[in-house]
């Protein structure tokens, strides 16, 4: 079992004896439980072994401040980066680029579109009237608040001095 080129066969029965064990005939079932009671003692042993190395192992991590932390961030930042590596993510990340590079332009040219427009209808005569119809009325409020403010009863539509004392204009409003 211990030379170095040793072929193991894994489905063997036999498998980690030593050759000499394997050519024993076993026959009689007491051969049988003893034999198995061998084999018993052989894998408790083996757990046992097993178990100390384990502890070793633990407590060489912590001296080198392995913690189960540390080791479960590394083993993420390893996968992550095969991750990136690999050619789906790579076609992926192209495509994605590509898609928000024309959405962006596609948002711009709808932003200027809409600039350019908005200008435009500033511009309009109709607009320019519907601005000054505003502005007229903002200043006839602003007016009579300050009216209100100072005392003054605020002239009503009704009363034929408000006609007098308001400015004329002829604001559709």
């Amino acid at each position: 079992m211990d030379a170095p080129n040793q072929d193991i066969n894994l489905n063997s029965p036999n498998k980690g004896l030593p050759e000499n064990m394997t050519d024993v005939p076993v026959d009689t079932p007491a051969e049988l439980r003893s034999e198995l009671s061998k084999v018993e003692d052989e894998i408790a042993t083996l757990r046992q072994v097993l178990a100390a190395k384990e502890k070793h192992a633990s407590e060489i991590k912590k001296k080198l401040g392995l913690t189960p932390f540390n080791e479960l961030k590394q083993n993420l930042t390893k996968s992550w980066q095969d991750v990136q590596a690999s050619n789906a993510y790579k076609k992926t990340q192209a495509t994605l680029s590509t898609a928000g590079s024309k959405t962006s332009s596609a948002i711009s040219s709808v932003g200027s579109v809409l600039s350019r427009t908005l200008g435009e209808i500033k511009e309009s005569p109709t607009f320019k009237s519907f601005e000054e119809s505003v502005g007229n009325l903002k200043a006839k409020v602003i007016r009579n608040e300050n009216n209100a403010k100072d005392g003054y009863h605020t002239p009503t539509a009704t009363s034929p001095s408000a006609e007098e004392k308001l400015p004329q204009d002829n604001a559709p409003f």
